[in-house]
């Protein structure tokens, strides 16, 4: 019998926060080890629990969630989120322009293959979530990485993103509040990005997953604000980080701006959303009541609250390591640090981390892993708690001292 091979598509298709690092980390666990994990921001196995009138209005539509939706979405989960964009200013957004998914992560992969076709290129951040470059990769585009610049607090290079725009670019990544970086975004910045898709004729696609995970003042800006009637904007988030249910998948796109010159794509997309059914018809009944009730998110984000001070915390520690900076993050849950290469000459950052996993059992990722240009950054999930954090930087510390 022949051997049977993984599709060509998935040659250049990586996705580093759960690849070879997490095998090692599961083969140290089958020998007995225990690993901690601060490679996915993933908030449950640290102790943060769904807010209980999420959970409660789950249990309560269960008896009428076991048929298929709707593709697009329940009623009232799309009218949830249109609503809560029209009071951010987009009072033109309807239930029809709403698309519920399972997670953002789905819903990236459904628009990207509804949107690109082969050839077709796609500005994306660097350092980025890794999903947006293997999406446009698996959907037969090509990922073409624009630089945010560490020395300006991770904001997008405007002028490098001018720079790399062909007669084939046909979309512009904006991801704010950026992962891996904690970047948040100024007005300026958003207006610039939109500015450049609005010159050149771009669809804007606005990942804002962590709008609502913002530390010491930070304000977080729409793109599709900034788009208005004369840019097409895919805005895409949802319960998973802010509301601590990453499990339960719920996450939406919401499309803004000239949708009537959308019409053949928004069909394709309904076409994607028809074939795979519906997304999860229980979690679904969460959104209105997440984006509708008691906002729990913001004890979080105060000082005093956790995210604020492990973020803070591992920040503070990270940058006591001699030839390590790390930028203050401003949003997410996540420190993006960089070693000095003259202290660390780094050849291959993921043989790094691997070496740090064997010798001090934590699992954190390669900057490469997120499409930076040099291996001489990781990034740390700041979801310990500050005890744990303490214990982890400390070995890391340890270990880094073995190779100044």
């Amino acid at each position: 019998m022949r051997k049977i091979r993984q599709s060509r598509k998935l040659q250049h298709v990586r996705y580093d926060v759960r690849g070879p690092i997490l095998v090692e980390a599961q083969r140290l666990e089958a020998e007995g080890h225990r690993i901690l994990k601060l490679n996915i921001g993933n908030p449950a196995p640290f102790g943060f629990d769904a807010p209980e009138a999420i959970v409660a209005d789950i249990v309560h539509h269960l008896p009428e969630a076991q048929g298929y939706s709707d593709s697009q979405g329940i009623y009232p989960a799309r009218t949830a989120v249109a609503q809560y964009y029209q009071e951010r200013g987009l009072r033109d957004v309807s239930v029809e322009d709403v698309f519920i998914g399972n997670g953002v992560s789905e819903l990236i992969s459904m628009v990207l293959q509804a949107f690109v076709d082969d050839g077709n290129e796609i500005l994306v951040p660097a350092p980025d979530y890794p999903l947006w470059t293997g999406a446009v990769t698996l959907s037969g585009g090509t990922p073409v990485h624009y630089r945010c610049d560490e020395n300006a607090a991770w904001a997008p290079d405007l002028a490098d993103i001018e720079s790399k725009i062909t007669e084939n670019t046909h979309a512009i990544v904006i991801i704010n509040p950026n992962n891996p970086t904690g970047a948040v975004y100024s007005a300026e910045t958003v207006q610039g990005l939109v500015d450049i898709a609005r010159r050149h004729d771009l669809v804007v696609m606005a990942d804002e997953i962590y709008e609502k995970i913002l530390y010491e003042n930070a304000v977080h800006h729409h793109a599709a604000t900034y788009a208005g009637d004369d840019v097409l904007c895919l805005t895409f988030s949802g319960l998973s980080k802010a509301y601590r249910v990453c499990g339960y998948r719920a996450g939406w796109v919401m499309i803004s701006g000239p949708t009537e010159l959308a019409e053949d794509f928004l069909e394709g997309l309904t076409l994607i959303a028809n074939m795979r059914m519906c997304a999860n018809v229980p979690a679904q009944h969460a959104i209105q009541t997440a984006l509708g009730g008691y906002q729990s998110i913001e004890e979080l984000v105060i000082p005093g609250g956790r995210f604020y001070e492990q973020t803070m915390l591992a920040d503070r520690l990270l940058n006591q390591i001699p030839g390590v900076s790390s930028v203050r993050p401003r949003g997410a849950l996540y420190c993006f640090p960089r070693l000095d290469p003259g202290v660390y000459p780094i050849d291959d950052d993921e043989a790094f981390v691997i070496d740090l996993l064997r010798a001090k059992r934590i699992l954190v990722t390669h900057g490469t892993g997120f499409n930076w240009f040099a291996p001489d950054h990781f990034r740390l999930v700041a979801l310990p708690d500050v005890a744990v954090l303490e214990e982890a930087i400390g070995r890391i510390a340890d270990f880094l001292a073995t190779r100044r």
